[in-house]
């Protein structure tokens, strides 16, 4: 679906970047302070995590009736919530909110082709990619058949 968030364990770095990217790109949303966005992206990352959830749930019917076009709006909703909460972020009105949403879908649909694995699930990239030995031999199929 194009309206995904980062609420599926991207973490507070691509939120944050993912919002930079946002302000830099659409006029209406701006930050006073590096603080201030990453104030911003830790509210948006916990409404997005404890309150989009059930916001969801109770909008079911007009997200199918928009085909999952009302998760943009609601996206947009929450972000709207943010400038009253976090001093130093401004979303100047709606439709810089709904932008917003609508470029956040975008970044985290190629984020997510990047941090995602064939299986579907998102992977943490680690540098961990060293071979362990173990001590052991290969037991052919007639030893097997023998017992031994």
């Amino acid at each position: 679906m194009l309206a995904t968030d980062f609420t599926d364990g991207h973490g507070l770095h691509q939120e944050s970047g993912s919002l930079y990217f946002s302000v830099r790109v659409i006029r209406g949303i701006r930050y006073d302070t590096i603080a201030a966005l990453i104030g911003a992206s830790l509210l948006l990352g916990i409404l997005n995590a404890f309150v989009r959830p059930f916001l969801l749930i109770l909008s079911v019917p007009l997200i199918l009736v928009t085909l999952g076009f009302f998760i943009l709006i609601l996206n947009a909703l929450l972000l709207l919530v943010v400038p009253s909460v976090v001093v130093g972020f401004h979303v100047a009105h709606f439709w810089s909110a709904f932008w917003r949403a609508i470029v956040i879908s975008i970044v985290s649909w190629i984020l997510s082709a990047f941090f995602r694995g064939s299986d579907g699930h998102v992977h943490v990239l680690t540098h961990h990619t060293q071979i362990k030995r173990v001590r052991g031999r290969i037991v052919e199929d007639d030893e097997r058949q023998r017992g031994g």
